[in-house]
């Protein structure tokens, strides 16, 4: 069942209605585009040096004082949403790296977020859960139980975890298969979205006087029978307030594009550039078109860390400094992973080999690191840290210089916002929201309050009708 219908016209439309001088159409321009904003915070940083910089908190993943300060600094900000990733297994990778990464411990998503929920009004929760190794009715109640505790500010992150590793700690050896998990991922949402629909939203009647608390003909039972589920139903929880939490869909695989155009309305995405970016957005907001749905109603946020600095030379330094902290031992993997041979036989503080050995992996991989050491000029050490850290797409500069290229993005249809990563902890969120923001807003790119509650009226996303009691 598609969210919607495309009922509206596009953001680059023209109200021609009214009229004047000679009585001719005069065209009324829509109200100027504004980005979206969500803050990636789980890990708090994908930055592997983070937890390192100096004056940041080593254990900001994993302390709630920090974490309610930074989701109180991103709301006063006027984010539109504080989102969590999840892992269900330690990540997999070599000792000497694991011993140095800060993601071996973190919060459950649900858990901290409900406790988030108590002290925020405003900004957005979104929760990463997987369709791979839990059951739909779980999900359901988990989200709906969110949504209302949190009065409309529940998103879901649907994820097929793609990590080998977790399979071990649900009692499977085998991993399920990439097009099984998006088969199962795909029928786990109709099933979902249908035990919300479970009650329509009168159905709690609680009148004292005849003693009916329920109306039972506002109860639908679901009765799901599928290729991968079987789920009864009713599901026992009232509909939730947002009538669906909103739906996040990371997936950029074929079949995940798919499955973001069939039943996302955020799409957390990694692109590294440009034109990369504006491929993906007009592929997924055309396949939308072709479900039925309107294009207005998926926001496409591809992730960015973000470094201010007081210049350019200030925010490189930061950058640089910030690299500087990926331990050599456990970075040089990356390199070599990404240049296609062993980069460890290199001289690690000049700069790369011109006669790199000839390589069977990914040219794409190679390109990108031979581009970033001839831009940045790079020794083989400083390129090791880079691709040990952190690696995607990253606006560094002024407050100014960022909000030019964010600018750039939102008007040339690459995108519809961000989901920002952050560099290190506390410094680096107070940059952005001290003095990017303002920036942005000074612009008009971006809100300068919240104009409703719910996570929905945040991103401009309708409410769902409810399937059964429309």
């Amino acid at each position: 069942m598609p969210l919607d219908d495309v009922s509206s016209t596009s953001s680059m439309d023209y109200d021609w209605s009214s009229a004047a001088g000679w009585g001719l159409p005069e065209p009324t321009p829509k109200k100027q585009k504004q980005l979206h904003l969500t803050a990636f915070m789980r890990p708090v940083s994908l930055h592997t040096g983070a937890w390192r910089y100096p004056g940041s908190y080593p254990d900001a993943n994993f302390n709630l004082g920090h974490l309610k300060s930074f989701i109180q600094k991103l709301e006063a900000a006027k984010f539109d949403a504080f989102f969590m990733a999840d892992h269900l297994a330690v990540l997999n990778m070599p000792t000497e790296a694991l011993k140095r990464s800060h993601t071996t411990t973190s919060f459950e998503p649900f858990t901290l977020l409900s406790a988030l929920s108590q002290v925020t009004e405003k900004i957005g929760l979104a929760a990463t859960a997987s369709t791979t190794y839990d059951e739909p009715y779980h999900i359901a109640r988990r989200f709906a139980s969110l949504d209302h505790l949190s009065n409309g500010r529940a998103a879901w992150n649907i994820v097929t975890t793609g990590n080998p590793e977790s399979s071990k700690n649900f009692g499977q050896d085998e991993h399920m298969q990439h097009s099984d998990r998006y088969k199962r991922a795909r029928e786990f949402y109709d099933v979902v979205t249908g035990l919300w629909d479970s009650f329509a939203d009168d159905a709690f009647v609680r009148d004292r006087e005849s003693g009916m608390y329920l109306d039972p003909d506002k109860m639908h039972v679901l009765n799901h029978s599928g290729d991968e589920l079987k789920v009864r139903g009713p599901l026992n929880i009232a509909r939730p307030v947002q009538g669906w939490p909103v739906i996040v869909q990371a997936g950029q695989s074929e079949p995940g594009r798919q499955l973001a155009a069939e039943t996302a309305e955020m799409v957390f995405c990694a692109s590294k550039g440009i034109d990369g970016a504006k491929e993906l957005y007009a592929d997924i907001k055309k396949r939308a078109v072709a479900a039925g749905r309107n294009p207005d109603h998926i926001k496409i946020l591809p992730a960015g860390m973000i470094i201010v600095g007081d210049s350019a030379e200030d925010a490189q330094a930061k950058r640089l400094e910030l690299d500087s902290l990926v331990h050599y031992d456990s970075a040089i993997g990356s390199l070599s992973i990404n240049l296609g041979c062993d980069a460890s036989k290199f001289e690690p503080d000049a700069p790369l080999p011109k006669d790199l050995p000839p390589t069977n992996a990914s040219h794409t991989a190679r390109a990108g690191v031979l581009r970033l050491a001839e831009e940045e000029r790079l020794t083989v050490r400083q390129l090791a840290q880079r691709f040990g850290g952190y690696a995607g797409l990253a606006f560094v500069g002024t407050p100014e210089s960022i909000a030019d290229e964010m600018a750039v993005w939102l008007e040339e249809e690459a995108c519809d916002g961000f989901t920002v990563t952050l560099p290190y902890l506390p410094q680096g969120l107070d940059d952005i929201t001290q003095h990017l923001v303002p920036e942005l807003q000074r612009r008009g790119l971006f809100r300068k309050d919240y104009e409703g509650t719910t996570l929905r009226d945040h991103m401009g996303l309708p409410r769902p009708k409810n399937r059964f009691f429309s």
